[in-house]
């Protein structure tokens, strides 16, 4: 009888330990899964299983929207990005230092003196193209500036008479 009472207490302790262990553990129902936290436009929602947030609004009826993750809109373009470098860099890798593309195409006329004034100081010489008209560049030059001299001076003038 003794051997009898023992194993009933053994096996209501151990009914008791499961049971506890049992409330503790994730509940098995949609009770408990979502963590509710009330905002300023309604709820938000957490789902403690996956971890998606949503809110909640009432409008006519409660209806729950996803709320987008950005982290993962983010790790989406990293990995894209990614890809297409590893791509770009195996692509530069085939090349083998080989440029494709012409090389011997026509220069503009700018870049053909900026050629000439380079193939210049090889030789460590420097020549100076000034035109033609420069005497006649220089005049132009000194008749603007004195003209801008002039209109300064009468602007000057008007300002100190209204003094």
């Amino acid at each position: 009888m003794r051997i009898c009472g023992a194993a009933v207490v053994a096996c209501a302790t151990g009914l008791a330990s499961v049971a506890v262990a049992q409330a503790q553990s994730e509940p098995q129902t949609e009770n408990g899964r979502y963590t509710m936290s009330p905002v300023p436009d309604g709820l938000l929602r957490l789902d403690t299983r996956t971890g998606a947030v949503s809110i909640c609004r009432s409008k006519g009826g409660w209806t729950c929207r996803v709320v987008p993750d950005e982290r993962a809109a983010l790790d989406l373009e990293i990995g894209r990005l990614q890809t297409e470098n590893k791509k770009l860099q195996d692509e530069l890798a085939a090349r083998d230092g080989t440029v494709t593309g012409k090389i011997d195409a026509p220069l503009a006329k700018e870049d053909a003196q900026k050629k000439s004034a380079q193939a210049d100081r090889r030789d460590g010489t420097i020549t100076l193209q000034l035109p033609a008209d420069h005497d006649k560049l220089m005049a132009m030059v000194e008749r603007v500036w004195q003209q801008l001299l002039d209109m300064a001076a009468r602007v000057q003038k008007k300002l100190s008479d209204r003094i």
